[in-house]
């Protein structure tokens, strides 16, 4: 097929809807990690928490953004795309506000009332609520707005923009950290998703063709959860996949305390977490390419052992490159596994279904992060300010991968999932 025929092909096989649901999701990405890049050091430098206590803070954070998006499928499934995407920017910009004023003065009889680390941690599950919905419904949308033809490119373009958003997310927040202070960097992620809010009410169209079923009804929802959880195949995957997650929120959880502890008090850490966006960015269609004709599932193994090993780079070589070329390696894993893991299960997901199959699919996700912010704050406590060995936290995170790429491959040959439902492509 030439370069013209393929352009062509792309231009017919997007509707409208999914270009205006993958440009807010930038947006979206922006606020979220420009706020997720500088919330441990907000948390540890500025609130005065423990390392543990950090740890686990940005760990909720992270998590029950991903675990409520299995509800927010079922939601978005329910209103709709455009009502859910709408109502979700808006919960979004009251949350991020909140984050930013934590401190504020406005805040002082409730924040006195109770214990800080409750208080915070209240107001950071307020984001899970809105992320939840906005997650199943672009995702949802590249499903249902692509034909069959460009949908896997679909998928790359939707994780690219994602991670647009994931470059420039930490990197206007550096920039906001060094020049407004970092307060202000969760009061810009507010701005941002506001906007959105008024991008998806304007422009925004449900994606539904005439054959589609109609939406489902409160007991419908509920079978839907029961035909993901049982039989328990697809839920045993999900489990086990949680362990890459574990390793990859590590970038957020324990490296930001890691460089400023031990490689360098004065590096910017959210230029630092730029690269993982900017790898993505610059390389996920030239993969998605070179791993087209990869089965779907030994890519998600592979993925999950290249990220697995990517920590060992700063652990070896601590020093502000070495922390560089470590959130590089994992970025590669990421774009080798991630496409591929969301076209696995939409592929087991029936048409009234994909909201729902697309929020489960977010579940390792936040199990990850959530174990993942104790497991590396205790981890870094442990190795870092007891022993004086930080880099055998690292040595931990590794173990987590190749343990979890292990149980994938048993996984794959034990459990036996219907190829004919999940296909290489």
């Amino acid at each position: 097929m030439s370069f013209g025929q393929r352009l062509q092909e792309v231009r017919e096989g997007f509707e409208r809807p999914f270009w205006i649901a993958n440009l807010s999701e930038i947006f979206e990405r922006l606020s979220y990690y420009g706020a997720f890049a500088s919330l441990a050091l907000y948390l540890q430098e500025k609130l005065n928490f423990s390392t543990q206590q950090t740890g686990t803070l940005t760990g909720l954070f992270g998590g029950l953004v991903w675990f409520l998006a299995i509800f927010g499928g079922a939601v978005a499934d329910k209103l709709g795309f455009r009502r859910a995407l709408s109502m979700a920017y808006l919960i979004l910009a009251a949350a991020y506000f909140l984050i930013g004023s934590i401190g504020a003065s406005w805040l002082a009889p409730i924040r006195n009332a109770v214990p800080l680390s409750l208080f915070v941690g209240c107001i950071l599950i307020l984001p899970a609520l809105g992320i939840s919905l906005v997650k199943p419904c672009v995702v949802g949308t590249t499903a249902r707005a692509s034909k069959e033809n460009v949908r896997q490119l679909g998928y790359s373009i939707y994780y690219t923009m994602v991670n647009i958003g994931g470059a420039a997310g930490p990197y206007l927040a550096g920039l906001a950290h060094d020049h407004l202070g970092v307060e202000n960097v969760f009061r810009i992620s507010a701005l941002s998703v506001f906007a959105m809010f008024f991008l998806v009410l304007l422009l925004f169209r449900e994606p539904r063709k005439a054959d589609d079923p109609p939406p489902p009804s409160v007991l419908d929802v509920i079978r839907n959860f029961g035909k993901v959880i049982w039989p328990p195949k697809f839920l045993i995957f999900l489990l086990i996949f949680t362990g890459y997650w574990v390793v990859f929120w590590q970038q957020y959880i324990m490296l930001p305390g890691y460089i400023h502890g031990y490689i360098s008090e004065t590096a910017s850490v959210e230029r630092i977490l730029v690269t993982d966006g900017a790898i993505v960015i610059c390389l996920t269609l030239v993969v998605n390419l070179l791993t087209k004709k990869v089965p779907a599932f030994q890519a998600v193994i592979f993925g999950t052992l290249l990220s697995s090993f990517s920590w060992l780079v700063v652990a070896f070589w601590p020093t502000v490159l070495g922390a560089v070329l470590s959130i590089a390696v994992l970025a590669l894993g990421e774009i080798i596994q991630a496409p591929r893991y969301y076209e696995y299960i939409a592929k087991l997901a029936p048409a009234d279904q994909q909201g729902t199959y697309m929020g489960f699919a977010f579940l390792p996700i936040g199990i990850g992060s959530l174990i993942g912010g104790w497991f590396g704050g205790q981890l870094m406590h442990h190795y870092g300010e007891r022993l004086h060995q930080p880099q055998w936290a690292w040595y931990g995170i590794t173990a987590v991968g190749l343990l979890t790429a292990l149980l994938l491959l048993v996984y794959d040959r034990v459990v036996k999932p219907d190829r004919a439902q999940a296909p290489a492509s």
